[in-house]
């Protein structure tokens, strides 16, 4: 009986049994994995239930529909159940459909090509130029930092708003979150930050937003020369949750990128409150039960997780200065996510409606906003006409009844009468036109003349304002 070796004579046993055993190797190690798919049992409201498959939290899926696959990311499991959210449009799903689980989750594309693009929450673009050259892939919710090798926030960052820059100076590396209400000039004071700021990357995420307001801010409050050296991240309102999710953890993986080439990052989400509203309908979608005002405990577990991603770099390394906005539901400031990120924060920035209704902008309430880490990153003489400028400002709003009916009388309390003197001035100050740009230099030299303590007269306070 002739056996393999017979028809090969000249190579030797031993040699052919060792070319078969590489061949059988090389399949091996190419070989694809076994997908086990499932079926839909079940599809209510946002979450589609499956068995069969076998896929961990964050994994991408494809629920098979006669029209087309609907991508999907597992959300959460219970016993054989696993709990789907649709990345795009569920319509068209059929009882018993296919669930096949993909091979890798979720990550962010990113490159030097995305400067002046606007792109979806899946990296695809949404304007006109064309396709994005991507060059690298970073997790898309990032990996944490551990805190002690980051550098500590010793640089003032120029944001071009003199009211900022003065009184509420921010640093490289800080979190800073805007709260206010609709309507009072948020959008307008991130458009003067984009354009006017020295940093090196502009990343702005809008968030939850109107479709209409993501255009008007691209084309109007951004402009054509703020775009420039600009990303803007857009998840409208209309997107599905995890896709609102997706483009802030997007836009902050694209910050993350340029922080580790050594670039100074300022980072813009609109809006804080409308991705922890993403994270609760997710969360009441399968089945966790709300805790504060209707918000799930996940959505306190997620903002923080989101935050601590910004920040400085190692030492000589870049950083990322982020804005993040909160809508402070019916100018409500104890609003659950309005206090856990007053609590996260490095600092918070309050607009006020009733200084908008004022006809003041930027509508910013003094008293209200903080910066913590101010204190540490400009002059003692910075720092000290910083605190007379709020101590005047302060001391005229808590007699403004009595001034304002005339019951007060002129040269009862010094303290007072400067106030009534120098109010005009501070006002005036604090204003600015947001076609105007006002750099922490000068913004300093202002406040310097406008509070001088033995030398500064009304006359010289007028002309700093």
């Amino acid at each position: 009986m002739k056996t393999v070796t017979d028809f090969v004579p000249e190579v030797p046993r031993g040699e052919l049994w060792l070319r078969r055993l590489k061949k059988y190797e090389k399949r091996a190690r190419h070989a694809q994995p076994m997908l086990v798919e499932g079926r839909v049992t079940r599809v209510v409201g946002l979450t589609i239930e499956a068995v069969g498959i076998h896929a961990p939290v964050g994994a991408r899926c494809l629920v098979h529909a006669p029209d087309g696959a609907v991508e999907s990311e597992v959300v959460g499991f219970a016993e054989d159940r696993t709990f789907l959210m649709p990345i795009g449009d569920s319509r068209g799903l059929m009882p018993n459909a296919r669930v096949s689980p993909g091979e890798d989750n979720y990550d962010a594309l990113v490159g030097d090509d995305l400067l002046g693009r606007v792109i979806d929450a899946s990296g695809n673009p949404l304007d006109s130029q064309g396709r994005i050259q991507y060059t690298a892939r970073k997790p898309l919710q990032g990996k944490s930092v551990n805190p002690l090798s980051r550098w500590p926030i010793d640089t003032p960052l120029d944001v071009g708003v003199c009211a900022i820059n003065s009184l509420l100076t921010v640093g490289r590396g800080q979190r800073i979150g805007l709260f206010a209400g609709s309507g009072v000039g948020k959008s307008v004071l991130l458009g003067m930050m984009t354009k006017y700021t020295n940093a090196d990357v502009v990343v702005v995420g809008l968030i939850g937003e109107r479709g209409r307001e993501v255009k008007e801010f691209v084309e109007n409050i951004l402009g054509a020369a703020g775009r420039e050296r600009a990303v803007v991240v857009a998840s409208p309102a209309d997107n599905p949750p995890l896709l609102r999710m997706h483009g802030a953890w997007l836009a902050t993986a694209i910050a993350e990128y340029y922080r580790d080439q050594g670039k100074h990052v300022l980072l813009l989400m609109d809006s804080l409150t409308r991705f922890a509203q993403a994270q609760r309908e997710i969360a009441l979608a399968i089945g966790e039960p709300p805790a504060t005002k209707g918000y799930p405990p996940s959505v306190f577990a997620q903002l923080p997780q989101l935050v601590e991603r910004a920040g400085n770099g190692g030492e000589g390394g870049g950083s990322i200065t982020a804005f993040y906005t909160v809508l402070a539901e019916g100018d409500d400031q104890n609003d659950p996510v309005v206090d856990s990120a007053r609590a996260i924060l490095d600092g918070h920035i309050v607009l006020s409606r009733e200084v908008a209704e004022s006809g003041h902008y930027p509508a910013i309430d003094i008293e209200g906003s903080v910066s913590r880490v101010m204190n540490e990153i400009v002059s003692d003489e910075h720092l000290m006409a910083a605190r007379r400028f709020r101590q005047i400002y302060s001391t005229y709003h808590k007699n403004h009844d009595l001034i304002s009916v005339g019951a007060y009388k002129n040269g009862s309390n010094p303290m007072v009468d400067e106030a009534i003197q120098y109010y005009p001035h501070l006002t005036q100050f604090l204003q600015q036109d947001k076609q105007t740009a006002v750099d922490f230099d000068q913004s300093l030299a202002g406040l310097l003349s406008l509070t001088g303590t033995g030398e500064t007269t009304e006359a010289d306070a007028g002309e700093a304002a």
